[in-house]
């Protein structure tokens, strides 16, 4: 029988923008209201395995780009009971600056990315500023220590992590990017990262403006239904109505959502 994991999103940080730039096309209601984009990684755990699914921005990202959090990545999790070391597996899902910045404070942790990711984010088109703005040098140059001190796993398309745990490669919003899915009481769940910033851009096929291979992102709308059970199932990377949809667990000092 396969496992279930309980899996929980945490929100570290936020920022307004207008509704309009949330999409890559004409949206509903009025464009210029206001929309919240939501910072959140995700915790996955089971009996005896602790899975963290990216790591945030760094302080210095937070000010380089002028945002505020609510609670710090690692402080958040202290908070729910789990210090840096109790994290086996980091899965990054692509190596944007709030996906992937803090790998330093997780020195025991084991890093999963897709080897499309990194030679994306090595690569040629880092020298192109529309592209590499995303990205930080400190997380980058961090990655590139992880891996020379062998604790980085660099895997190409779907892999399984744990029974139970899946990696699957999307691409899209980067030429790497991959979701995870998660067997749970509530069947198959995908953590879609940034596949889908919001429930709206797979629900009406409206990207979010940020989209490295148009063909990739629309396409993997479609691969985020094949893999969860239901579109319920699929939780998307940025969406404040996860906040809604699903309950607050009681911390005080974090803003942490039970997801399963």
């Amino acid at each position: 029988m396969i496992p279930h994991y309980k899996v929980t999103a945490i929100k570290y940080a936020t920022v307004n923008r207008r509704r309009k730039d949330n999409f890559q096309n004409p949206v509903l209601g009025n464009p210029d209201d206001w929309m919240a984009l939501d910072f959140f990684i995700w915790l996955i755990v089971g009996q005896n395995i602790v899975v963290l699914v990216d790591t945030g921005f760094s302080p210095a990202s937070a000010l380089a780009r002028q945002r505020s959090y609510l609670c710090t990545p690692t402080e958040s999790l202290r908070l729910l009971g789990y210090e840096p070391e109790d994290i086996q597996d980091l899965v990054i899902t692509h190596l944007h600056y709030d996906h992937a910045g803090n790998l330093d404070e997780f020195k025991d942790s084991t890093i999963w990315v897709q080897e499309r990711e990194v030679q994306f984010a090595t690569g040629k088109c880092m020298c192109a500023p529309l592209l590499n703005h995303f990205f930080s040098t400190e997380d980058i140059s961090q990655l590139i220590k992880r891996l020379y001190q062998s604790k980085v796993q660099i895997i190409n398309g779907e892999h399984c992590l744990h029974e139970g745990i899946e990696l699957h490669c999307i691409g899209g919003h980067t030429d790497g990017l991959q979701v995870v899915r998660v067997n749970t009481e509530k069947g198959w769940i995908v953590l879609a990262s940034d596949a889908a910033h919001y429930y709206e851009n797979f629900t009406l096929r409206n990207p979010f403006p940020a989209v490295f291979n148009m063909t990739d992102m629309l396409v993997g709308f479609d691969r985020l239904l094949e893999l969860a059970d239901g579109e319920a199932n699929i939780i998307p990377g940025h969406d404040p109505m996860v906040c809604e949809r699903f309950p607050l667990i009681n911390v005080n000092g974090v803003q942490a959502y039970r997801i399963a």
